[in-house]
């Protein structure tokens, strides 16, 4: 039988956390492991002698009292490697939003997501994409095909690498990446290894935001001349 995906949630409103415990334990693959209301007291939960099983997916505030969900983003990740970090928070400013992705975030999601969207979005992530709150998405690649620059692209990923990394910014798992483009699903997944180990990142979100910084994204209408061949 497969394993249940163990989920910890760092979140400082007991109402709101017990909303996302509520939604959750509907869904039988899920299985949370912790709750708490500071990102301290879950990371000791995880220390030398963890008091809890290690979570695959970490559901994490920003505003916190405390340690900001910035600050202990880096030190989840170092704590447990594998885990997947969602952020869920009311805050949608642009600094936020690349902050904690360039930190390392699988996912952004806001609370006003409905429980549908945070299933969603875990399975997304656990998946191998990402989960990113619609209006998060829109700007992050609009931000990106603002950013064009002739030639960048070819330097460092081919079109179809990149036409996977646009996906990937959507949202999309490998599964319907490969649906998507009309390749095989081992193909996509050659495709997005590539693209993590050029670009020096983990994570599809990460991915995203580093070609928007090295200012990779091709133009419109040379990115469908590229999906022509």
């Amino acid at each position: 039988m497969k394993r249940r995906t163990r989920i910890l949630i760092v979140e400082d409103n007991p109402s709101y956390r017990d909303a996302i415990v509520l939604a959750l334990r509907h869904e039988a693959e899920f299985q949370i492991v912790g709750q708490f209301g500071t990102a301290e007291i879950a990371l000791r939960s995880l220390g030398e002698r963890p008091s809890i099983e290690p979570p695959d997916v970490v559901m994490l505030d920003l505003r916190l009292p405390g340690m900001s969900g910035h600050e202990a983003l880096p030190r989840f990740l170092a704590a447990v490697p594998a885990a997947k970090i969602i952020i869920l928070t009311q805050s949608d400013e642009e600094a936020d939003v690349l902050r904690a992705i360039m930190l390392g975030a699988s996912g952004y999601l806001l609370k006003v997501s409905s429980a549908a969207q945070l299933v969603e979005g875990i399975r997304n992530v656990v998946g191998g994409g990402a989960s990113l709150d619609a209006g998060v998405a829109r700007y992050i690649l609009n931000t990106l095909k603002s950013r064009l620059t002739p030639g960048g692209t070819e330097a460092l990923l081919t079109p179809r690498q990149m036409e996977v990394l646009v996906l990937l910014g959507e949202g999309l798992v490998k599964k319907e990446i490969a649906e998507r483009l009309g390749i095989g699903y081992s193909t996509v997944d050659d495709h997005i290894a590539v693209i993590y180990q050029r670009l020096g990142v983990r994570n599809a979100p990460a991915a995203v935001n580093k070609a928007h910084v090295l200012g990779l994204f091709a133009s419109p209408a040379k990115t469908e001349t590229s999906r022509q061949h």
